[in-house]
C-alpha cells in the first residue's frame, strides 16, 4: 500500500471516525469490514467496567493474578480491576511523590507493561524514568532515567521485546509547560531503546510528539504514534536483527480524522499475534490491518487513549478518558 493510498483511506474513514456528538456517550463498536467478524462476534458491544478516573491510561493484563492494572497519571495512582472484586488502588503514588504542580501536570505512572519475569514496568511520567516493580514485594527499581547524561522528560509508553530490550517514548506531556519547561533537559522528544545490558540508544529524535509504541509479532517493524495536532500520524520503522532501525515512513495519516471532528489524537496501541493493530486515533480505538486498512472503530465521543489484550486473549481493555472499557473477543482469533 502506498502512502497516497493510506491518505485516501484515512480521508474516507474520516467521516466514519467523526463523533456524532461531542460529549461522552455509550461506547459502541462501528464495524468497517466483514473481516472484523473473525475477531469480534456480530452484536458484541463494549462495556464500561470502571469509572471515576481523572485520565485513564496504560492498561496491562496480569495473568498470574487474573487482573487488570491501569494508570491515572494526573492522580498519581495505578488501579487494579478484577472480575467480581471491582476496582482497588494498587500503587499510590505510582510515579513521583511531592512534585511541584506548577511544573508537573502528570506526576504518576503512564504506560504499563510486564517484563519477561512478570514484573511491572512503568513509564514514570512524573519521575522521568523507566521503573520496574516486583508485584509480589512492591520493590521498585529505576532501570533508566538518563540519556547522554541528561534526564528524560516524561516517559509515556513502552514495549518489551523478546530479548528483554525496552523500547519507549519520551515526550514532554508530563510538564505543565511542555517543551519550554525549565525541567526539560533532553533537546529532543525521543524514541529510545534500553538494551538488556542497560545501555540506552536514541532511535529517533526527530518526532515532535512521540506517544504510543509497539512492535509487529516478528519484531521486524516498530510502530510509533505521533500526537501532534498539526501532523497526527502513526509511523512505522524497519528493524533489523540487531535492533537497528531504518526506513521510517507514515503508516496512517490521521489529519483527515482530526479535521472531521474525531476526538483525541494517535496515542497508545497494541499489536495482536496475527499482526492486527489496535490503535488510538481521532475518533476512538481503531482495529486495522498492518497495511492500515480499517476493520472497526470503538468510539464513545471522547478520546480513547490506550488498550491491552487480556483474559487469555478473550478481551480487549481500553483506557477511555475517565473510564475503562472491555469488549469480548472470539476465543482463539489471534491464532
Amino acid at each position: 500500500m502506498t502512502t497516497t493510498r493510506r491518505s485516501v483511506l484515512a480521508a474516507g474513514l474520516a467521516l466514519m471516525a467523526a463523533p456524532e456528538v461531542a460529549a461522552e456517550t455509550t461506547p459502541r463498536l462501528r464495524r468497517l469490514s466483514p473481516r472484523l467478524d473473525r475477531m469480534i462476534a456480530p452484536g458484541t458491544e463494549p462495556e464500561v467496567i470502571a469509572t471515576g478516573i481523572r485520565w485513564a491510561e496504560g492498561p496491562v493484563w496480569v495473568p498470574r493474578g487474573d487482573y487488570l492494572l491501569f494508570s491515572d497519571p494526573p492522580a498519581n495512582i495505578v488501579r487494579r480491576w478484577q472480575r467480581g472484586r471491582g476496582v482497588s488502588v494498587a500503587l499510590n503514588p505510582s510515579g513521583a511523590a511531592n512534585t511541584d504542580p506548577r511544573l508537573v501536570r502528570e506526576p504518576g505512572a503512564n504506560g504499563l507493561t510486564l517484563d519477561r519475569d512478570g514484573a511491572l514496568l512503568i513509564a514514570n511520567s512524573g519521575g522521568g524514568s523507566i521503573d520496574r516493580v516486583d508485584l509480589a514485594t512492591g520493590r521498585r527499581t529505576v532501570l533508566a532515567d538518563r540519556y547522554a547524561g541528561k534526564r528524560f522528560s516524561s516517559p509515556n509508553d513502552l514495549h518489551v521485546a523478546r530479548d528483554g530490550a525496552i523500547w519507549f517514548t519520551d515526550p514532554p506531556y508530563g510538564f505543565q509547560d511542555g517543551d519550554s519547561s525549565p525541567l526539560k533537559e533532553q533537546p529532543v522528544n525521543g524514541v529510545y531503546r534500553r538494551r538488556p545490558d542497560g545501555r540506552i540508544d536514541l532511535i529517533d529524535g526527530g518526532l515532535t510528539r512521540p506517544n504510543g509504541i509497539a512492535m509487529s509479532p516478528d519484531e521486524r517493524q516498530l510502530y510509533v504514534s505521533v500526537s501532534d495536532e498539526a501532523a497526527p500520524r502513526i509511523m512505522v520503522y524497519d528493524v533489523d536483527q540487531r535492533g537497528g532501525v531504518s526506513g521510517r515512513h507514515v503508516l496512517l495519516d490521521a489529519k483527515a480524522m482530526l479535521a472531521a471532528g474525531g476526538a483525541g489524537l494517535p496515542d497508545g496501541m497494541k499489536v495482536a499475534r496475527d499482526g492486527t493493530l489496535v490503535c488510538s486515533v481521532p475518533g476512538g480505538m481503531m482495529l486495522m490491518t498492518s497495511e492500515a486498512e480499517p476493520l472497526g472503530l470503538i468510539e464513545q465521543g471522547t478520546p480513547i487513549a490506550n488498550c491491552a489484550f487480556g483474559e487469555g486473549g478473550r478481551a480487549l481493555f481500553m483506557a477511555a478518558n475517565d473510564r475503562i472499557l472491555r469488549i469480548a473477543l472470539r476465543l482463539g482469533w489471534q491464532g
